[in-house]
């Protein structure tokens, strides 16, 4: 299976979970599907069909901290502004609020449309992660050939919920899967497994007798004898399972 790998690095980012809005603003561990479907978009300069894209990646940090931001809350008024004759139409206060910070991230983004290529060489806008001022930079873009075999390696990876009965590790996350620019970015969500630690194929959980095959970069570090699998994700449809395991 021939895929698009490109690596996107930078200096912070921070994937708010949508519910908070003032006093404080944790992160997700993790990228959600609905920032790795803006940011495809946002390198192709277009909405793209969501139906046609999946994806997988691996992304590490070097940290995290809290940072001090402000929120302008603002409000409609009415009256002068104060010494004129000027009409005053809003009015506001200055809101402190803690942000959590993750420091020098690192996706390796991996996508089914080897196609695009040319689009992230040359991106139509800024390269950011996130949030717009989290300027990031790709370091390397490139098609490759995924492998399939039956012993892989997990890690720092987003793993669909239905692995969570087989894995030992790993936080379940509820995130936007979706938003639906037609229908005023109306969000969807879905549940799904953050692994940030190594964990080998043979250390799942397995119901039945059945041999698994995953797709693995052939790229990726060997650990005893092993290579990182990759696990792909859709941005529509039926939830994402144990038939993405294997898609060779």
């Amino acid at each position: 299976m021939q895929v698009l790998k490109v690596v996107v690095e930078g200096l912070t980012t921070s994937f708010r979970y949508p519910h908070f809005v003032q006093g404080v603003q944790p992160t997700f561990e993790m990228p959600p599907p609905t920032t790795i479907y803006g940011h495809i978009c946002s390198a192709l300069g277009e909405w793209v069909d969501p139906k046609e894209v999946t994806f997988a990646y691996h992304f590490t940090t070097q940290g995290r901290v809290d940072d001090v931001e402000h929120i302008h809350v603002v409000k409609r008024s009415s009256g002068k502004l104060p010494g004129t004759k000027i009409p005053k139409v809003l009015e506001g206060s200055i809101n402190p609020f803690k942000r959590t910070l993750l420091f020098q991230p690192r996706l390796t983004l991996y996508l089914n449309r080897p196609e695009w290529l040319p689009s992230f060489q040359s991106p139509r806008y800024a390269v950011v992660l996130g949030r717009s001022q989290d300027l990031c930079s790709y370091t390397q873009i490139e098609v490759i050939e995924l492998q399939s075999t039956s012993e892989a390696y997990f890690e720092h990876t987003l793993l669909p919920y239905s692995m969570a009965t087989q894995m030992r590790a790993g936080v379940v996350a509820l995130m936007p899967r979706y938003l639906d620019m037609s229908r005023n970015r109306t969000p969807t969500f879905d549940r799904y497994l953050m692994l940030q630690q190594r964990m080998w194929s043979h250390e799942l959980l397995q119901f039945g007798n059945t041999v698994q095959h995953y797709l693995v970069d052939p790229q990726s570090p060997v650990y005893n004898g092993m290579q990182r699998a990759l696990i792909f994700h859709h941005f529509v449809g039926d939830a994402d399972g144990d038939k993405n395991k294997s898609m060779a």
